[in-house]
């Protein structure tokens, strides 16, 4: 009995289909991952963090695009395997590819347009886009989309056809702009002075903010409640959230230092009393 399994099992393997199935799934296996390690070597051998980003985002799109010429090869070995006549298949892949085509408009845009970004340098992974009112890091990259992460820890997925609509906001030297209010009854020349002399210095010496480009553009409008004021500085690439945040801290501290009110929404409540009088 044990013998006759045996035999049966070893003409089951021996079988082309069978043996072939598994050499050839095994030999592409191993070959898409020799491919992803010798590309992702070249990664850590970037001389700076924004080459190593760039070559991050090439080798996610050059692995994308190994894995599916892989499966083609993969796909047709096995189906010579198992005897379909792959000539005339792809003699008859010409009117299939025209509805596919058709049929697959987007897909085709989207991977159209992932080279285009990889080409053009549009953005890398590790970059700051915003799309839309969404905000974030780019995560990964692919042929078809673009992952984007934001601070909160949301995940949004872009097709690679809206590229027009992704605003990449991580450029090598950041413009940052700061808009902040102060009381109409405060002295404009008073605030100028303040801004120049005490606001602007401080901010120059913030970490990565570029050197002695922090500018006041003056009056930048007249609202409800406030005179708005503008201030403008460079900083290096992925530091514009920080040193805002900086910024801002240092415009508080020296407007309270000079005693300069900062208006913010009050509520003033009338308490009516009723007077009785005497007949």
């Amino acid at each position: 009995m044990m013998e006759k399994w045996i035999e049966s099992f070893l003409d089951f393997v021996t079988k082309k289909e069978i043996y072939g199935t598994i050499i050839i799934l095994a030999l592409n296996y191993f070959l898409y991952h020799t491919i992803c390690i010798i590309l992702e070597s070249r990664v850590e051998k970037s001389k700076n963090d924004f080459e190593r980003k760039k070559r991050k985002t090439i080798v996610s799109l050059m692995e994308n695009i190994f894995k599916y010429l892989i499966i083609i090869i993969i796909c047709i070995s096995l189906l010579s395997i198992y005897g379909v006549n792959i000539t005339s298949m792809i003699a008859g892949l010409g009117i299939t590819a025209t509805i596919l085509g058709l049929a697959l408009q987007d897909t085709l845009k989207d991977i159209i347009n992932g080279i285009s970004i990889i080409m053009e340098n549009y953005f890398i992974v590790g970059d700051i886009v915003r799309y839309n009112n969404f905000t974030g890091e780019v995560i990964e990259f692919s042929l078809k989309s673009t992952k984007v992460k934001n601070i909160a820890g949301e995940t949004l997925m872009i097709s690679n056809r809206n590229i027009y609509e992704i605003v990449n906001i991580s450029q090598k030297n950041q413009n940052v702009q700061i808009e902040f209010g102060i009381a109409y009854e405060e002295d404009i020349d008073k605030v100028e002075q303040v801004v120049t002399k005490h606001i602007l210095p401080k901010i120059n010496k913030i970490t990565n903010v570029k050197e002695d480009s922090a500018i006041f553009l003056g009056v930048n409008g007249l609202g409800d409640s406030s005179v708005k004021y503008l201030i403008q500085y460079h900083c290096n690439r992925d530091s514009q959230w920080r040193t805002k945040r900086e910024a801002l801290r240092i415009i508080k501290q020296e407007l309270d230092k000079h005693k300069i009110k900062i208006p913010y929404p009050q509520l003033e409540v009338h308490n009516e009393t009723k007077v009785r009088t005497k007949r």
